[in-house]
């Protein structure tokens, strides 16, 4: 009798955990939990996907265990402003984002986005992919959708056909709704509409993710835009890559922090996301006025070619050009060029000497229109801001880190240095070397924060019960390598990296596992 009650204690000191055999046992971390609490010494079991147990864990066994001595162990990075539509299914593994810690993005952003979520839900889930995935449901893609590019406001039967198109997509799993509002056709939408498709969006517990409708001297106006939207809607607001813009509004930073806060004390949600660096990416388009880029491609090459509308454009765009407080376009460089490889990575200005024409802005603006009327995306970097307006936004407790990138294929083209070094440039040079934040705060932004903001449940935190999403980093190597003059490189000091339970990133080195999993809203529970 004694010897069947000795081994049911043993046996139910083991169920309890003593002898318990994690899948993955990091031992001897400095644990920073991504609440923005101080980092604690500790272990973390991990189990079946989840994070099971944190402590002194130095007695249980473990198919596998990874000393973290020295290291800093924390949630994986979740980066709120991807476009990875796309690139994620052509390299699923997502190198790019896992080497610099990078466990789930947010994609969908900037108003552009699958319209069919479910089916590309279910295509990735068949292919298997790296890292997490959550969408929004863009507003370009619904405007698009339902009126092509017309420079009007909907009817009321397409006003009713872009709701449901919201409401579809956020009982697909959405995790809210995004705008671009200074691309086609967003830019040619009111606040009205906006305000209808978000208050949708809102009843399934969405998020209003908006890329404003201008970033220089206009931003101000553009972020009451946002927050008026939110504040209209009740849904809650994320300003994508918060920046300002042009010489003449570097050091005005102060002036959107305050206007921000003056939202947030009205009870307005209002956050912002931001990427570490002075350079913006997107499109060459964005050189040439509205009305210029509107209808068919048709009808946009007709007026790049017709003498007295091509005159009217180039006015236009040295108006611009002035404005921004350049004399030229060499502060603006090809990233990709689908045609002509051997401008990738060159500035417009020294693209316009190569074509031989004189080094005049005047005369920059035909090149620009040259390669505009091709009517292939021309992806461009543009260096339009400035250093300190970059640290002071990014002490901001309720901003967050994202990179604005996509998954690039490596050795091809020149891409911004952000698709690769977002993370780790914020850990090493603004934290480490700037001292600009905390280690705490820096993970805070880039883990509970935005899980917090897109209703990631059990995302973010390093806590038992929650997803193991985990990143293991040295404090004293982990850096960037991506430049712009030589942006393909994977950054370093990011040793390990966990998804859902399983090693991705082994030592440094990709495992080629795909572990990740598609994250859908709170709307799907509402069907």
């Amino acid at each position: 009798m004694k010897v069947k009650l000795l081994f049911l204690l043993l046996l139910l000191q083991s169920f309890n955990g003593f002898g318990q055999q994690f899948d993955v046992l990091i031992r001897n971390g400095k644990i920073i939990d991504g609440t923005g609490n101080p980092w604690y010494l500790g272990d973390v079991g991990i189990k079946d996907g989840q994070v099971i147990e944190i402590g002194e864990l130095a007695a249980r066994n473990a198919q596998k265990t990874i000393d973290a001595k020295g290291q800093y162990v924390c949630p994986g990075f979740i980066d709120v402003h991807a476009h990875v539509e796309g690139s994620l299914e052509n390299r699923p593994t997502a190198d790019n984002f896992i080497h610099d810690g990078v466990t789930t993005v947010v994609t969908g952003n900037c108003g552009g986005s699958r319209i069919d979520l479910e089916q590309y839900f279910n295509d990735l889930r068949t292919l298997g992919i790296s890292i997490n995935m959550a969408s929004l449901i863009g507003h370009n893609t619904i405007r698009r959708t339902i009126m092509g590019n017309e420079d009007r406001a909907p009817t009321a039967e397409e006003l009713e056909n872009m709701e449901k198109l919201v409401a579809r997509a956020m009982e697909q799993g959405a995790v809210g709704m995004s705008t671009g509002l200074i691309y086609l056709p967003g830019t040619f939408a009111k606040s009205d509409e906006i305000v209808s498709l978000a208050k949708v969006a809102h009843s399934y517990g969405g998020v209003y993710a908006s890329h404003i409708r201008n970033e220089d001297e206009r931003v101000f106006a553009a972020i009451r835009e946002a927050a008026d939207i939110g504040a209209a809607s009740g849904i809650s607001v994320e300003i994508s890559h918060f920046k300002i813009t042009g010489k003449p509004n570097w050091g005005r930073t102060g002036e959107m922090i305050d206007l921000v806060n003056e939202y947030r004390k009205r009870g307005v949600d209002v956050t912002v996301d931001q990427y570490p660096y002075t350079a913006s990416s997107t499109s060459l388009d964005v050189l040439l006025p509205d009305w210029a880029l509107e209808g068919t491609d048709e009808e946009i090459v007709a007026r790049i070619q017709d003498p007295a509308t091509r005159t009217k454009i180039k006015k236009e765009m040295m108006q611009m050009l002035k404005k921004s407080g350049f004399k030229n376009y060499s502060y603006a460089f090809v990233a990709f060029c689908p045609w002509d490889s051997t401008i990738n990575g060159m500035n417009l200005h020294d693209i316009n000497l190569k074509m031989g024409r004189k080094g005049k802005a005047t005369l920059e603006t035909e090149t620009i229109l040259d390669l505009a009327v091709k009517r292939r995306r021309v992806q461009m970097v543009y260096h339009k801001m400035n250093e300190t307006d970059v640290e002071t936004l990014m002490q901001l407790p309720f901003a967050m880190i994202a990179s604005d990138a996509g998954i690039p294929a490596m050795d091809v083209g020149s891409p911004h240095p952000r698709a690769y070094g977002t993370n780790a440039r914020v850990l090493g040079r603004y934290v480490r070397e700037h001292q600009t934040l905390t280690w705490e705060d820096a993970i805070r932004k880039m883990t509970s924060l935005p899980a917090q903001k897109f209703h990631l449940e059990h995302r973010g935190m390093l806590l038992p019960g929650y997803a193991a999403d985990v990143v293991i980093f040295d404090p004293a190597t982990v850096s960037d390598q991506a430049t712009f003059d030589h942006p393909h490189a994977y950054s370093t000091g990011i040793n390990y990296v966990v998804v859902n339970g399983t090693i991705v990133i082994e030592n440094g080195e990709h495992t080629g596992t795909r572990p990740g999993q598609i994250l859908t809203g709170t709307g799907m529970k509402k069907q």
